[in-house]
């Protein structure tokens, strides 16, 4: 399994959108007698962006949880997922991989995922933690450098008492094919979360590395994201 990787550049998100759509389209061989299977000789990419802001819903949100958006756009996708928000200073890394050809289901993929984050903060030093059931990576603010697990169950009635959200995911998958990804927060204007409850959740803090304090270009968190995803999603 090898990557394609295109550094993309600041994009707007629809016709980025778009273009992953009709890449994963053109992956699946119609000739197949039994249906549309994955075209073999196309190789998986991976796209490396910024977007200017928008916020993107997920299939299952909800117009209650854009609050304010004010002079912001809301789109409409079709990944997993609520509403969240994407703009300059957040790198955004989409990868188009056949998973029946990588050998993996959708929940390692996801784990994949994660994981290819966890080791990219761990990079700049800081630990990211996964909240079971609440897809993403989250850091705590008070020690965001601190190696201890969280310990035991977050509680029911506040899941992310001291944590702040670094890293949202939200993936689809066509006929084995997946597109959407992740997004890690660098350095951002972190006010247009507040006016939305972010994957959600209302109140859920939002954080960069550049607020708990990591001192990282965005060209230098893409790098070290783009290798940790080529890894960790290599079977």
């Amino acid at each position: 399994m090898s990557f394609d990787v295109r550094p993309l550049g600041r994009v707007d998100y629809l016709p980025t959108y778009a273009a992953m759509q009709a890449f994963t389209a053109s992956r699946h061989d119609t000739s197949s007698q039994i249906g549309l299977q994955p075209n073999q000789d196309v190789r998986d990419q991976l796209w490396i962006c910024e977007h200017s802001p928008v916020y993107t819903q997920g299939l299952a949100g909800k117009p209650d949880h854009v609050l304010a958006a004010g002079n912001i756009p809301v789109v409409q996708t079709d990944r997993g997922g609520q509403v969240t928000y994407h703009g300059p200073g957040q790198v955004v890394a989409y990868p188009l991989i056949d998973l029946k050809r990588a050998g993996y289901f959708v929940k390692e993929y996801v784990y994949r995922i994660e994981e290819s984050v966890i080791r990219t903060l761990g990079h700049f030093g800081v630990t990211g933690h996964r909240v079971p059931g609440s897809p993403g990576i989250y850091v705590r603010l008070a020690d965001p450098a601190s190696h201890a697990a969280l310990s035991g169950p977050q509680s029911p009635a506040d899941p992310f008492r001291g944590l702040g959200k670094i890293a949202a995911l939200g993936i689809k998958v066509s006929r084995h094919c997946t597109y959407h990804g992740v997004a890690l927060n660098v350095a951002m204007d972190l006010e247009p979360f507040s006016r939305i409850n972010p994957c959600g959740y209302a109140g859920l803090q939002t954080t960069d590395l550049s607020t708990i304090g990591v001192s990282a270009s965005w060209q230098e968190a893409a790098d070290v994201l783009g290798h940790k995803l080529v890894t960790y999603l290599t079977p």
